[in-house]
């Protein structure tokens, strides 16, 4: 077994190497015999701070050195501790020392996402997707900042006003500028100015220019469908519920539709107005998926993220509808999913096929189409036009009304506010 500390940043990691020699009737591959034959794995423990999507950076790391991962088991403290137990595959089990050589050399390559540091300077770059004629650049003269609304680990969203209209404001904070932050700024500027429709968060402009980057959308003043159900306490009926599942689904039908992936939807980013219209916010992660090269992890929140994503497979948007699926769960039972387990070992429970604990008394026709959603494979899970039928059928047969459904499903192409 060898030892090996790496301290990057704020971040110790501590690695420790184990070749194992195990029967492959043992290993669940092939029958055996009197001659059993052998394969060898090695076991490899991460010790380290826990933190978001750790999960994802050891399988990437894994991955980058050509690993296959078997088996994959996570441990937590209650001080922040994190234990990541891996057994793989695919390197010689006599060259222990240079898999210790190429797991040292994977995690130097990857300094800047262990520590979160930053290469250069966001203020001394130029926003990649730059708008023609920068039709979207704010008068910063006319922005009036107010309280502030919320904080995350990159930004802070304000309440204030331009042109004297109710706006939010998402402003980066300066100390946390790198190329990850960056590059969620500009996607979400980039996106964000393309999509027009009444169930997705309207833009109003940016900042692009330093010191100062921020993003201005308009104010929901009904909060997030999160802090509704878990901050709020509301119990949500179910013709409710299927209003604001309906909404959701039409802004996913016309993003789908326009080619985007919103690769992170979950109640904390789904917001309401003032007449309790949930629209679909926060693009940071999204992206179109003709965009180019194959989509792998990284992106989302583990509680609502699709496995296939948890695995770095190449996905679609089906991996939208996985994660509609956790959020229709949440508004069914108030609870936050997995709420006794922490994020990791939720991810290496999806993986390996764990979901929700269904709820009991709901509609058959909604637990039917729930399940349906989560479904391990992809191609199986219904897409948001379908969900969207589904769900409309269903409200109209629990408001005790008939005739036609919503006609907003043939005309969401040209959707706007």
């Amino acid at each position: 077994m060898a030892l090996m500390p790496l301290t990057k940043g704020l971040m110790m990691v501590m690695i420790s190497l184990q070749a194992i020699a195990v029967s492959e009737r043992e290993s669940g591959e092939g029958g055996g015999g009197q001659d059993t034959p052998y394969t060898h794995i090695h076991e490899i423990v991460f010790s380290t701070i826990d933190k978001p999507k750790l999960l994802s950076q050891l399988s990437a790391l894994l991955s980058d050195i050509g690993l296959n991962i078997r088996e994959a088991h996570v441990f937590s403290t209650v001080d922040g501790y994190s234990l990541d137990v891996f057994v793989v595959d695919g390197w010689p089990i006599e060259d222990t020392d240079g898999l210790h050589k190429a797991l040292e050399a994977s995690v130097l390559r990857n300094e800047g996402s262990w520590s979160g540091s930053s290469h250069s300077s966001a203020a001394e770059r130029t926003l990649p997707f730059q708008v023609k004629g920068g039709e979207w650049e704010i008068d910063k003269r006319l922005l009036k900042m107010g309280e502030m609304i919320a904080s995350g680990s990159c930004g802070d969203l304000f309440h204030g006003t331009y042109f004297g209209e109710d706006v939010a404001v998402k402003v980066l904070k300066a100390e946390h500028l790198n190329n990850n932050v960056w590059n969620e700024f500009t996607q979400e500027v980039y996106i964000l100015r393309e999509v027009h429709h009444t169930n997705v968060v309207r833009f109003i402009g940016a900042c692009t220019k330093p010191p100062k980057f921020c993003i201005i959308t308009e104010y929901m003043s009904g909060g997030s469908l999160y802090d509704y159900v878990h901050k709020q306490c509301n119990v949500v009926d179910l013709p409710t519920l299927l209003k604001f599942a309906c909404d959701v689904c039409r802004g996913m039908c016309y993003l789908h539709q326009r080619g985007i992936i919103h690769r992170d939807l979950k109640t904390a980013n789904l917001l309401m107005d003032k007449d309790h219209v949930v629209k679909v916010a926060d693009f940071g992660v999204a992206r179109f998926q003709d965009q180019g090269g194959i989509m792998t992890a990284e992106t989302g929140t583990y509680r609502w993220m699709a496995p296939e994503v948890i695995n770095h497979q190449p996905y679609d948007n089906k991996a939208d509808v996985f994660s509609f699926a956790i959020v229709l769960w949440e508004l069914l039972t108030s609870k936050i999913p997995y709420d006794t387990m922490t994020p990791l070992q939720a991810a290496v429970g999806v993986r390996q096929g764990l979901r929700p604990v269904l709820p009991e008394k709901t509609h058959p026709k909604l637990l039917d189409l729930l399940q349906r959603c989560w479904e391990t494979i992809p191609a199986n899970r219904p897409a948001f036009p379908d969900i969207l039928t589904e769900l409309e059928g269903l409200l109209a047969e629990v408001q005790g009304t008939s005739g036609e459904t919503s006609k907003q499903l043939k005309d969401i192409s040209a959707s706007t506010d």
